[in-house]
Formats: C-alpha cells, sequence, structure tokens
C-alpha cells in the first residue's frame, strides 16, 4: 500500500545526513542553521506523495493563529501534517509545553531540534526517535507520511466517487427539468423569466440548454455553501442565488429536493466533516477551489475548458498583487487604498485576487475602499457564489464585522463594451452594482482571464462567443497592423480582455495585470498587439516569473 515508504538506503536520508555534517562542521547549533536540512527533508517528503511543503503557513486552530515552521498540503489543499524545528540546545519537551499552550495543530506535527524529534497524532504522542540513528529517522517519517484520518479516508472515496456520479447526477436533473418544461405551468413561467433576464443581462445568444446547466449548478452545489461556509442563509442574501432560488421553487411538483440532498449525503457529509477539520479561512478558500476544479471536470470539461476553469494558485496571486502595490507607491505616489485607485477584476473566478488586495489595504482605507472602489465580475455562477463568500469573509476578518461585497458583479465583462445598454442585470440589485462599476473611473485592472482560442473540431461545440466591439476593436487595431498571414491567435479569449482592459482606462494613466499566455511577446500573429501595447506605454513593462504581464497604460 505504502509504495513511498522511506529507507536508510534512500537518497533523500543520505543527503539529509551528509547536510546536517556539513552544518556540523561550521558549529551550527541554532533552529535556523540546523531547520534547513529537515525542511529539505520534508520537502522531498510531500513531493513523493504528490502534496506539496509549505514554510511558515498561517493556520487557525480554536480562534488562534499560529504559524508552524512547516506545513504540508495533500492535492486538495488540506494539511496532512505540521512540522516544528527548536535549538539543538532547548529542551523539547518544554517547548511543546509552550506550543500546547498556543494551541499549534496536534494531529500529526513532529517536532525536533535537530537530534531527537517527537511525533503527535490525534493530539497524543505517538513516537519518540533519534534522529542521528537512520533506522528511526525512517520510522518516524513512515508514521507520519501514512496517518490518515478516517474523515480524511471518507473524503477522497467521496470526491473521487462524485466526480464519477456527477455526469449521471446532473443528466438525472435535466431530465427532470426537461419535464416541468413540459408539463409545468409554474415553472415554465419563472424559467421564462430568468431565461429573459440572462439573454439580456450575459448574452443575448445564451441557450436553454445554458441555463438548465445555471440550474443544475446550483442544485448540486449550494447545500456546501451554506454549510462549509456557515451561511444558510446564503440563498437569501446573495442576489444572483436569489434570483435562482425563484425557478427552483417552482419545481417542487416535480422535484423532491430534500431527497435529492439525502441521495447525496455520502458527498455532502464527506465534504462537510472535512471542513470542519479546516479552521482557518484561507484554508477552507483553497479546499473549496480544489472541490470547485474536481466538480467542473466531471460536470463540463467543455464549459471547463471554454472559460478556463482553474484556479489560480496563491503564489501568482501574491506576486500580482504585491506587483501593483509596488508600482502605485513608486509610479503614482497612492496605495492600493487610496482615493483615486479604482480596482476592478473582470473575471474574477472564486475571488482570489480581490482577497489578496482586501488583505494588502491599509486598515484605515479599507472601509472606504471596498464600499466605493473595489469591483470584481464572473460569469460562471458557481464561481460567483464562492468569490462572494470568499470575498465578504476577507473582509469580515479584518474589519470585525459583516458587509455583503457590493461591487461584485454577475454578468460578462466583454458585454459591458457593447454600445447596446441593458436595462436589467438579472436582477435589480445586480443591475444597480453593474451601472456603479460602468460609471467608476477603473485605475487598475487585474485578474486571470481565460486563454483559449476556441474548438478543437466543429464536433465540441465549445466556439468563443462573438463579441461585436471588442471583436471589432481588435480587428481595427491588433489585427490591422500586423503582417501575419494567419491571424487566427488573435481570437484568443484573453487577447481580447487585453483590448479591453486598455480601452476602459479611457486615456487614464493606469496598470493593466494579468495572467496570460505569453505567444503575444514573441509571435508573428501578435506583432500588431505588441505594437499597440508599446504605444500605450510610456512607464514600465514587466513580464513576471509566472507568464503574468503588468503594464502602465497612459
Amino acid at each position: 500500500m505504502y509504495e513511498n515508504r522511506f529507507k536508510p538506503a534512500h537518497k533523500p536520508i543520505k543527503d539529509y545526513y551528509k547536510s546536517v555534517a556539513s552544518l556540523s562542521k561550521t558549529g551550527a547549533k541554532h533552529e535556523t542553521a540546523l531547520r534547513a536540512a529537515f525542511q529539505e527533508l520534508l520537502t522531498t517528503v510531500a513531493r513523493k506523495q504528490g502534496w506539496t511543503f509549505v514554510p511558515e503557513n498561517p493556520v487557525t486552530v480554536k480562534g488562534h493563529r499560529v504559524v508552524p515552521d512547516g506545513t504540508l498540503l495533500n492535492e486538495h489543499n488540506i494539511p496532512r501534517g505540521y512540522w516544528e524545528a527548536k535549538d539543538l540546545a532547548d529542551d523539547l519537551d518544554a517547548e511543546i509545553q509552550k506550543k500546547k499552550t498556543k494551541d499549534y495543530p496536534l494531529n500529526n506535527i513532529i517536532f525536533e531540534n535537530g537530534r531527537d524529534a517527537v511525533l503527535y497524532q490525534n493530539g497524543i504522542e505517538v513516537s519518540r526517535k533519534d534522529l542521528t540513528d537512520a533506522e528511526q529517522l525512517c520510522q518516524l517519517l513512515n508514521i507520519f507520511i501514512e496517518y490518515t484520518p478516517k474523515e480524511m479516508q471518507t473524503f477522497a472515496q467521496a470526491v473521487a466517487k462524485f466526480k464519477e456520479d456527477v455526469p449521471e447526477l446532473a443528466a438525472g436533473l435535466e431530465k427532470k427539468i426537461t419535464k416541468a418544461h413540459e408539463k409545468n405551468p409554474a415553472f415554465k413561467k419563472a424559467f421564462a423569466d430568468f431565461f429573459e433576464l440572462c439573454r439580456s443581462s450575459l448574452n443575448p445568444n445564451i441557450s436553454q440548454h445554458a441555463v438548465d446547466e445555471m440550474l443544475v449548478q446550483h442544485l448540486l452545489t449550494q447545500r456546501l455553501f451554506r454549510t462549509v461556509f456557515h451561511r444558510q442563509d446564503f440563498t437569501r442574501r446573495n442576489v444572483i442565488a436569489n434570483e435562482v432560488e425563484k425557478v427552483i421553487d417552482s419545481l417542487h411538483r416535480d422535484f423532491d429536493r430534500s431527497k435529492f440532498e439525502r441521495d447525496l449525503d455520502y458527498f455532502y457529509k464527506a465534504i462537510e466533516q472535512t471542513a470542519r477539520t479546516l479552521e482557518d479561512y484561507s484554508q477552507k478558500q483553497a479546499f473549496m477551489n480544489t472541490v470547485y476544479e474536481e466538480f467542473f471536470k466531471g460536470f463540463s470539461p467543455k464549459t471547463a475548458d471554454t472559460h478556463g476553469i482553474v484556479y489560480t494558485p496563491q503564489e501568482i496571486v501574491d506576486f500580482m498583487c504585491a506587483s501593483v502595490d509596488e508600482v502605485l507607491q513608486s509610479e503614482f505616489g497612492t496605495t492600493l487604498g487610496g482615493k483615486d485607485v479604482w480596482i476592478l477584476d473582470p473575471c474574477t473566478g472564486t475571488g482570489n485576487f480581490m482577497v489578496n488586495l482586501i488583505n494588502r489595504i491599509p486598515l484605515g482605507e479599507l472601509k472606504d475602499a471596498y464600499r466605493k472602489r473595489l469591483f470584481a465580475n464572473e460569469i460562471m455562477l458557481l464561481p460567483y457564489y464562492i468569490a462572494a463568500m470568499n470575498i465578504e469573509h476577507a473582509y469580515a476578518e479584518r474589519m470585525g464585522e459583516y458587509e455583503p461585497f457590493e461591487g461584485l458583479c454577475f454578468v460578462d465583462t466583454l458585454e459591458l463594451a457593447e454600445d447596446k445598454q441593458r436595462d436589467l442585470f438579472l436582477s435589480l440589485e445586480n443591475s444597480k452594482r453593474v451601472e456603479r462599476q460602468r460609471k467608476s473611473p477603473i485605475t487598475v485592472i487585474i485578474g486571470n482571464p481565460p486563454y483559449n482560442v476556441g474548438q478543437k473540431s466543429e464536433n465540441d461545440q465549445n466556439k468563443n462567443r462573438k463579441y461585436g466591439v471588442i471583436d471589432k476593436r481588435v480587428k481595427e487595431t491588433y489585427s490591422a497592423d500586423s503582417k501575419a498571414t494567419n491571424k487566427n491567435a488573435l481570437s484568443d479569449a484573453y487577447v481580447k480582455f487585453f483590448r479591453w482592459a486598455v480601452d476602459r482606462l479611457q486615456g487614464r494613466d493606469g496598470i493593466v495585470c494579468y495572467v496570460s499566455n505569453n505567444s503575444f511577446v514573441d509571435q508573428i500573429a501578435f506583432d500588431g498587439m505588441r505594437k499597440h501595447l508599446a504605444n500605450c506605454m510610456t512607464t514600465s513593462f514587466r513580464l513576471g516569473p509566472f507568464g503574468g504581464t503588468l503594464c502602465l497604460s497612459r
């Protein structure tokens, strides 16, 4: 079962002792020097399990925020173990007692001082080993990596089964909805009203099937928002969920909702139980991002491809937000919360960028910025729901009070460039939000737009949508000034988002910061795009280590 068990002859063990020997020659005995060798060993341990080692990752236990020296996260971003290093001269037991009083996680944690190691699991000591003995070190590591709480076993099984079951579950719901379309007058009326709202506010060419899928997504996942995020009033408070609920309510004649949720208890309860082990909200956020990705892999791979369903790794989000913060200060003499800084994430996904920005804005400037100058758009229902809760929780955590994020809009960002003005964006409240955003003098645009040229074959039926205004702007600028013969690559969604972003700044000094493909940097089809980007940038252009781009537009 455990193919990755460690033995004294294994290279990572030998490398660890070589590092310790080198450090010993320097006379190093303090924590900072000795921890490097054990950290490298744990990084290798994590990699062999398909996990990730994260140094100094803050966690919240029993309401207290603590920072273990290391956390090992599995593929679902759930902590599998922790590590705490101490000085060689420290009394290890005394140090462990100090950490206990601070509520350090004791479900699977190694305390070590370079010579001795103590392993706690389920709150009690289960192993004490001599780290100078290779056999004992291997025993320690093997007990550490093989520990799996019961709820974790259930979760892994439930996620695998749910991913397998989602297509069938979705098909079953679609059949009930199809039947209601044919025979349920109340549903037909409610759906017709909602469908018209979707066509007028999201996409004039949206199909009935696409709106049916929105209902299916809502039915399959809304319980998680109520329970994982402790928001029983979610469907009432969220302006879009409230509209969807009106349509769902009209299904009651054809659909027993409570029975449906009971039939999925194996999945819901496994996720809810696992989520209860995550007291730190950032862990819950990462956890739900993963559940969201797995859901779409099973639910609708074509939808995932067309809309770029993948959450942005936190390291990239952090790098980009820090870059924007630095440029605002160095080039504009202001901060993220400055009164002249209006920020928009045009394709927010699950809200990671906005959460990071909220945590960076100076506390004294946050309330005013949150209420007036922060905006985010999302067109997919499930990530929109998650974004609402992530962003609102991040604000509540910093300010100590809940306040809805009225800058979040359920809308197609590229649609906002169209000449035709929409009267209603799915709900009166959402419409007000969209109009406020339209009138705002946006100066910073940051995010991860989808990148997808279109379907691979005519049978895929996942062509990117056409946008009259933006497609025309790309054609008359990037395409017109290109010497390339084949310009199909300019149909990529991220190219349209660059064109939209520069136009949205409307001649103002500002920043565009995107994660994107890097094709536009040197490929011939993008020579016109490079020319126009160069013309609008007079101060700075930076290519980040993750392929992200940052430019100042004037």
